[in-house]
């Protein structure tokens, strides 16, 4: 008996936390200084700032793609493969970035290659994980300490990641990241899941619903649309943000240290937000909560270009946009966790964050495209204070409420799955 309460037993909540959350902190961490390298880059293959764009769009669109496939086979296989490849292809996609010299070659590998292994080393996959194994009583806040997580790994690897570019040259850095993100796959280990059927834990008619059904239900549903629309503005701003703040604050006459402080002041907040965010989710209505952050944002970006910028102005900015971040993380998943399972949960969360990648996506290749229309990023900034009350009115109205099904709504059998 003892052998088979050890093969059906979930994973314990700090071994989830503690491996899931270290692999994300890599993986966001380094994402989120992409940035650093955008005037390195350009000025070493003399390309535009759109092309370094373009790339780093093409990354969040592939990131937001392979995301769907990627939550499918964590569902049905388990995390633990899935994170292992993404390692893989992340390190490979960073050696890339650092040495391949054309448009096209580097936007297969920063673009094509990353994108890939950030939807096999991020939050889609890792939430899967908490959700087939952790309570529903624990699982927002355990999402928010996910979460949390990656914005640790913005605090921590981007003045690493500067520090690397000063001392060793911006293709050398690159080298050593390579390097570093391989650290995921041993970590990868800790969430391998013994048993994935038992630790699913889904109602009979969830456990047979398939793949096909689960996602015309979802789509069908006004409370997932809603909330996948709004989800889209969050990645439009946040990859805006992280990507041309350092070239825009560069335009304004502030050095790059004020840049790299700046980006880092978002990582350390966001730990609070994303932490405190999981946790009333636990207690608050998460439409309510996501409503408030998207508010907030557009309040913030307004105020910000209204005063005169300074270090000051910008450390300020940097340490409210950085509260409420990623904060919209922990409460997007919760809601789709909560409105319809965990059987499909990863696949389900790679749908919604694909709306969040298209955003990115817009986001980041707007930002260049436009500043070399203009010459400044007036007209996405202006957008991103627009979108923020777009993404207000959207999770105002969701029902966060479980989906009721019927047994015989359920048409697919779990083997089609």
């Amino acid at each position: 008996m003892s052998s088979v309460n050890s093969q059906t037993r979930p994973l314990s909540v700090w071994q989830i936390l503690i491996c899931g959350g270290l692999i994300v902190t890599f993986s966001m961490g380094v994402r989120h200084g992409f940035g650093l390298w955008l005037q390195p880059v350009i000025q070493a293959n003399d390309w535009g700032r759109e092309t370094f764009s373009f790339a780093i769009a093409i990354q969040n669109l592939v990131w937001g793609v392979t995301g769907v496939f990627a939550g499918m086979l964590a569902d049905r296989f388990g995390a633990f493969r899935v994170i292992i490849a993404g390692a893989i292809l992340y390190a490979l996609g960073l050696l890339g970035m650092a040495y391949t010299t054309s448009p096209l070659a580097f936007t297969l590998t920063t673009g094509v290659l990353l994108g890939m292994a950030q939807a096999g080393t991020t939050y889609a996959v890792i939430f899967g994980v908490i959700g087939r194994n952790i309570p529903v009583s624990r699982r927002s806040w355990a999402m928010g300490v996910a979460a949390a997580a990656g914005s640790f790994g913005q605090f921590l690897m981007l003045p690493t990641e500067n520090i690397l570019i000063s001392s060793f040259g911006w293709q050398e850095a690159l080298v050593f990241l390579s390097c570093a993100v391989l650290l995921i796959v041993p970590l990868a280990f800790g969430l391998r899941e013994k048993d994935l059927v038992a630790n699913r834990a889904a109602t009979p008619t969830e456990a047979s619903q398939g793949v096909i059904h689960a996602i015309r239900e979802a789509f069908a549903y006004r409370s997932f649309r809603l909330l996948v629309l709004g989800y889209f503005v969050c990645g439009f701003q946040v990859v805006f943000i992280g990507v041309h703040m350092p070239s825009y604050l560069k335009d304004e006459g502030l050095n790059a240290e004020v840049a790299s402080y700046a980006l880092a002041l978002i990582g350390l907040f966001n730990v609070f937000g994303t932490y405190l965010v999981g946790s009333l989710g636990q207690i608050w209505p998460k439409r309510y909560l996501l409503a408030f952050i998207y508010t907030a944002r557009g309040v913030a970006i307004a105020i910000f270009l209204i005063v005169p910028i300074s270090a000051v102005s910008v450390y300020i900015f940097s340490a409210v946009m950085g509260f409420l971040w990623l904060s919209t993380v922990p409460a997007t998943n919760a809601i789709v966790a909560q409105i319809f399972g965990v059987r499909h949960f990863s696949m389900l969360g790679g749908f919604v964050f694909f709306s969040h990648q298209i955003g990115s996506f817009l986001g980041v290749w707007l930002g260049g495209k436009l500043y070399d229309i203009y010459g400044n990023y007036d007209v996405v900034w202006y957008l991103a204070i627009a979108l923020s009350v777009f993404a207000t009115l959207m999770n105002l109205p969701i029902n966060e409420n479980a989906i009721q099904r019927r047994p015989d709504a359920v048409t697919q059998p779990q083997a089609v799955a």
